[in-house]
């Protein structure tokens, strides 16, 4: 099946401390990739070296259009293992969105169900409508549990695709993926495809969760890469059409 994928929304800038573009570089790359929406989400605190609060506080001064691509800011932010986000909440109610994730840097494994329990604790703020690579082992998770929350919370779902290049360090992330995407058709939950670029050269790269989608027979529908409109409207930005 031939997907098109429009916009790519979890990427990272020399912000987050371990990434190698700038904003325009990177939106610069999206252009090139003829999307058209793109959106960075440096890493939040809790990351060794990433950027501090103010950072995150003061995205308006972005411009919205960059190489003629629409800009949408967002922020990566971590699970705390006392179910909490690790970002204070001036600071969320001033993204566009929020991805919430795992990190070992600042998680420590605590078993199947209380992994599922911390992260389904941050979904449930409404400005979180993400959650990162939910695809390693390492941490595992209860995907059951996990769909059905995001269900039930309004949060998409993602397919990681630069975890798909990595199954070395990446724990079982094929075969949770396969569990995952099954359980999203069969509840009705999105999924959003994203790169997770630390580099403009990866920008738009969606080659292997694209084959990903094709092997389960993944529903179109459910993927909100499928148009700037799907995406705004998951988010409720309308206003940025």
């Amino acid at each position: 099946m031939e997907r098109e994928f429009v916009l790519d929304i979890h990427t990272h800038t020399i912000a987050s401390g371990h990434a190698y573009g700038t904003i325009r570089e990177m939106a610069q790359a999206a252009a090139e990739q003829h999307l058209q929406m793109y959106g960075f989400s440096d890493h939040g605190p809790g990351i060794p070296g990433t950027a501090d609060f103010m950072y995150f506080g003061n995205q308006k001064v972005i411009p919205r259009t960059l190489y003629g691509v629409k800009i949408v800011h967002g922020c990566e932010m971590n699970v705390a293992n006392d179910g909490t986000i690790m970002m204070p909440e001036v600071v969320i109610q001033r993204l566009d969105y929020g991805i919430v994730g795992i990190h070992s840097f600042c998680y420590k494994d605590a078993g199947k169900e209380k992994n599922t329990e911390n992260l389904i604790s941050c979904m449930k703020h409404p400005n979180v409508f993400f959650v990162s690579h939910p695809d390693d082992d390492h941490t595992p998770l209860d995907y059951e549990k996990l769909v059905l929350a995001a269900k039930e919370y309004h949060v998409a779902l993602e397919v990681n695709n630069s975890s798909l290049h990595k199954p070395e360090s990446r724990w079982n992330c094929v075969e949770n993926y396969h569990t995952m995407l099954k359980l999203c058709m069969e509840h009705r939950v999105p999924v959003i495809v994203n790169s997770d670029a630390h580099d403009p050269s990866a920008v738009g790269d969606f080659e292997l969760a694209a084959n990903l989608l094709d092997e389960v027979g993944f529903d179109q529908e459910l993927v909100l890469n499928r148009s700037v409109e799907a995406f705004l409207q998951f988010i409720h930005r309308e206003d940025l059409l």
